[in-house]
Formats: C-alpha cells, sequence, structure tokens
C-alpha cells in the first residue's frame, strides 16, 4: 500500500489491513516500508518482530548506524550477501551492535542471497527464535500493549483534527493570515485563538 505522505514509511491503512488479517486468523503477517532512514520507525510501533534488510552497495549499511534504525531493529540481513562489501559491511553493524543496551536479546546479522535462496532457512529460524524470546518474556505483552495505547492515541488525534477544521476554522485562518504575515499577530495567537473556538463550541 502507499506511504500516503506518511513520514514514517508506513501507511495508516496498512496498518488497519494487518488487523483485519489478524482477526481473520493469520498466524503471520509480513509488513514492508518505503525504505530505510531515521524517519522509517512506525514500522516498530506496528509489528512484533523488526527485521531490517540491507544490501552492501546502496550504502544502507551507513543508514542502519543511525541510531534510530539501530534501536527498533530486532535483527538485520545482509542481502545480496556475494557482492563486494557486504563482509565489511557485517562487521561495521556487528561493531555498532556490540554497543547496544542489553534487553536480554541481541539483534544479529545474517547474509542471505534471495535470488538464490540462501540464507532464507536462517531468517525464519531468527524469527521464530525472537517469537519464542518475546513469548517467554513479558516483552510481548508489553509491545503489544504500547501498540494499542499508541493507536488509540492516533485515532483520537485523527478525530479531533477532523473536527477542528471545520469549514469555518478554515477560512479563519486564511483570513488571519494576511494579519499575520503583516507581523501584526503571530501563529501562536492565531492558533490559540482557534483553539478557544474549538473548546467554546
Amino acid at each position: 500500500m502507499a506511504s500516503r505522505g506518511s513520514v514514517g514509511g508506513l501507511s495508516k491503512k496498512a496498518i488497519e489491513a494487518a488487523d483485519v488479517l489478524d482477526a481473520a486468523g493469520k498466524d503471520i503477517v509480513i509488513m514492508e516500508t518505503v525504505g530505510v532512514g531515521q524517519s522509517e520507525l512506525d514500522i516498530a510501533r506496528a509489528v512484533d518482530t523488526t527485521m531490517v534488510v540491507l544490501v552492501p552497495e546502496s550504502g544502507d549499511s551507513i543508514q542502519a548506524m543511525k541510531a534510530g534504525l539501530m534501536e527498533i531493529a530486532d535483527f538485520f540481513v545482509m542481502n545480496k550477501a556475494d557482492r563486494a562489501g557486504a563482509d565489511q559491511a557485517v562487521m561495521s553493524i556487528k561493531m555498532i551492535l556490540a554497543f547496544k543496551k542489553d534487553s536480554g536479546w541481541t539483534p544479529d546479522v545474517i547474509k542471505s542471497v534471495a535470488s538464490e535462496g540462501t540464507g532464507i532457512a536462517g531468517i525464519v529460524a531468527k524469527i521464530a527464535a525472537h517469537r519464542s524470546f518475546l513469548e517467554s518474556t513479558d516483552h510481548l505483552q508489553q509491545k503489544r500493549r504500547r501498540r494499542l495505547e499508541e493507536r488509540v492515541r492516533e485515532i483520537v488525534a485523527d478525530r479531533l483534527c477532523v473536527d477542528f477544521w471545520t469549514q469555518e476554522r478554515k477560512e479563519h485562518l486564511s483570513e488571519k493570515m494576511e494579519v499575520v504575515m503583516r507581523q501584526q499577530s503571530n501563529p501562536y495567537d492565531l492558533a490559540e485563538e482557534l483553539i478557544h473556538d474549538f473548546r467554546s463550541t
């Protein structure tokens, strides 16, 4: 599904679709983000296990070293591991992971060559191992509780946004922008004015 402008790399509709599949009794639901970067972190809040797939020549391994991705990945997959630079990229990621705070689960880097089917069994085994870890501790329930709480917050924020931006308030904002542009008012005062109107209705 298209990300539809979502800065977190994951469409809200994708999360809702995953809910439908879960309700239908599907044991495994695979979700994929639009790319790799520090902004694509919504996925970690939507799933039980986060796998970050990299390739050696694209610079993704450098991206992975950024704090956000290093924190969300339950394990890494270095795909196209038969290409030049793969071993060095794997070593670099493992060095960074060595400094990660111990949470009971140690992220690893698995090599694969998907076009040849190499490493797939290792990936499946790692997913199963992480699931077993989550179920043997309270991490699974903690993750799901945080996920549901975040979903409630997002739903409330979306509903409030829809209720807030009535046609009248949109027109009021447009009219008042001229005053703000002339520096006879400021964005904070205008926002407070709009919020006050919302609260009084």
